[in-house]
């Protein structure tokens, strides 16, 4: 995991807990030795809690624009519950990272 990630724990926190996360992971380059720090965007895996109607779309933009904004880079934001795919699911687990989990 990233020194940046690392030192905004609380941060992160906050901004899970602003947007109703029950778990927050990361995932991809930024996990392992191919991240590149001029270039690569951080991959997230996401698990929501339960929204009054209509808050889902506020809180997941919501969630992309805090997390591009407290690490200032680009973010890819993957609910873990729209992944279908087995191969992309196995790909995410091999280097998935748990970050934040709602207590």
């Amino acid at each position: 995991m990233i020194e940046q990630i690392r030192k905004a724990r609380a941060e992160l926190a906050a901004i899970c807990l602003r947007h109703n996360v029950r778990r927050l992971d990361l995932f991809g380059s930024a996990v392992g030795t191919d991240f590149d720090q001029a270039t690569s965007d951080l991959d997230f895996l996401v698990e929501f809690g339960p929204f009054p109607k209509g808050g889902y779309s506020e809180h997941y933009f919501g969630l992309i624009d805090d997390l591009t904004g407290l690490f200032g880079r680009p973010v890819d934001l993957v609910v873990a519950r729209a992944v279908r795919n087995p191969y992309l699911l196995e790909s995410i687990n091999q280097t998935r990272e748990p970050l934040f989990a709602a207590a």
